[in-house]
């Protein structure tokens, strides 16, 4: 007679998000992260400041600013404390939804407004954050996979500005650029060994940034005009105002970061798969508040997570948020040391448009592998998206659509984003969580 055995069940060991890579590979893969990301962080500060005149010294101590918080911001969401922080690779920066009513509050009521009513924002955000949680089956993946989907789309025509407007920009050498830069991606990720494939993106940008130096678009000049090293100073635009319109509309702009914060969140969850449920959302709504608050304090603007590292995570199979966390030290650092920052932005504009362009396309992906879950069977839920889609894309390809209306009416229905969340969130409950106001009929 056989003697049973028992079957021992291996030990488990720690997830894969809280695996913290060797050096060797930490750093590359953090770098990648950083160089995605900066020009989004770079460009908030640089386009607000700009429009509102600001000398060249003042733009340069915003974007510190921005590079700090958004430094600080992402260790925070990726590392975690109790009640704070998703514990998720999560990439955290300024939001271009800001920009509109930064500069309207800044020409009104200057910036010291700005930073006050983004001081406001923030402890709003954190005092909110549960009620979301608790509101988190309203957002199915008819719902989430439906505004992922707008976010990572509608980033794709500021993909393609890098590409033809950003610095190395040369017509159709910087085409063909781009075009290399995201073969050189493909090409690493479908014929490198597993291992080098993880760095996909810093292969492609390199060898795209070596390319660049023959047909004359690099441009390396901004590393020898700055200071070997720096400091913010939150004191150089005066202490934070508080005015109500300039509050009412930086409240506005957080809803739509909420929204985005929420969405990103989960996309970051379905990942890595971890972390796509109501605590990990209040605990990273509660970042972006802290976070948002702190910027006001530093004098930046508020802050939300970047939809680029939900493409690189997803690209480069790499969870662990100890990563993201090494990227967020590094723009600290780079908040004190404009020198890196300018080799950093030296990067040419086509081959971070091509980066972005595969970044951007996958977080939409990512969307519609969420918004597939959904039973799109159902005329309703057909609609919903379909209608979600057609007016969140609107903004991206005429922007100008809703010039006619008051900018408190612009600073929601210009972004995308803003207007799929709602028109998705609301017809979801319309459908699906309303009243019957009649009886069903066979579909």
């Amino acid at each position: 007679m056989a003697v049973p055995t028992l079957a021992v069940a291996p030990e488990s060991g720690p997830h894969p998000v809280d695996v913290r890579p060797p050096i060797r590979r930490l750093v590359p893969l953090s770098l990648q992260h950083l160089l995605v990301a900066y020009a989004g962080m770079a460009t908030m500060p640089l386009l607000v400041g700009t429009a509102l005149n600001l000398p060249e010294d003042r733009i340069r101590l915003l974007i510190s600013a921005n590079l700090l918080v958004s430094g600080l911001a992402t260790l925070l969401q990726s590392l975690g404390v109790k009640w704070v922080g998703a514990r998720l690779p999560i990439v955290m920066g300024s939001t271009f939804t800001a920009i509109t009513p930064a500069v309207l509050i800044g020409r009104e009521h200057g910036l010291a407004a700005v930073f006050g009513a983004t001081i406001v924002s923030g402890l709003v955000t954190v005092a909110v954050a549960p009620w979301f949680g608790r509101c988190l089956h309203l957002f199915p993946p008819l719902v989430t996979g439906t505004v992922i989907a707008v976010i990572g789309f509608s980033l794709v025509p500021s993909a393609a500005g890098l590409v033809s407007g950003g610095h190395g920009a040369g017509g159709g050498r910087g085409l063909a650029l781009a075009g290399v830069t995201v073969l050189l991606v493909v090409l690493v990720e479908r014929l490198a060994p597993p291992a080098l494939a993880r760095f996909s993106v810093l292969v492609a940008m390199a060898a795209g940034t070596v390319l660049a130096l023959p047909l004359g678009l690099f441009d390396g000049s901004g590393m020898t005009d700055t200071q070997a090293v720096t400091a913010p100073d939150p004191t150089a635009f005066g202490a934070p105002t508080f005015v109500v319109p300039a509050i009412a509309a930086m409240l506005v702009v957080q809803l739509v970061n909420m929204v985005e914060s929420v969405g990103d969140t989960l996309a970051v969850g379905q990942i890595v798969e971890r972390g796509d449920d109501a605590p990990t959302v209040v605990r990273a709504l509660r970042a972006d508040g802290v976070a948002t608050t702190a910027s006001g304090a530093l004098a930046s603007f508020p802050v939300v997570t970047f939809g680029q590292s939900v493409g690189l995570v997803s690209v480069t199979r790499v969870r662990s948020r100890h990563v993201v966390a090494l990227s967020g030290l590094l723009m600290v650092v780079l908040a004190f040391v404009p020198a890196l920052g300018a080799a950093v932005a030296s990067v040419p504009g086509p081959v971070l448009g091509g980066v972005s362009l595969v970044m951007f396309g996958m977080v939409g992906a990512v969307g519609l592998r969420i918004l597939a879950r959904a039973d799109l069977t159902d005329s309703r839920n057909l609609l919903t998206a379909a209608l979600a889609f057609g007016l969140g894309m609107i903004p991206v390809g005429a922007p100008d659509f809703y010039a006619p209306l008051p900018p408190y009416a612009r600073t929601v229905l210009d972004s995308g984003i803003a207007v799929t969340g709602i028109v998705a969130f609301a017809l979801n409950l319309l459908f699906h969580h309303a009243p019957r106001l009649r009886k069903d009929h066979a579909r």
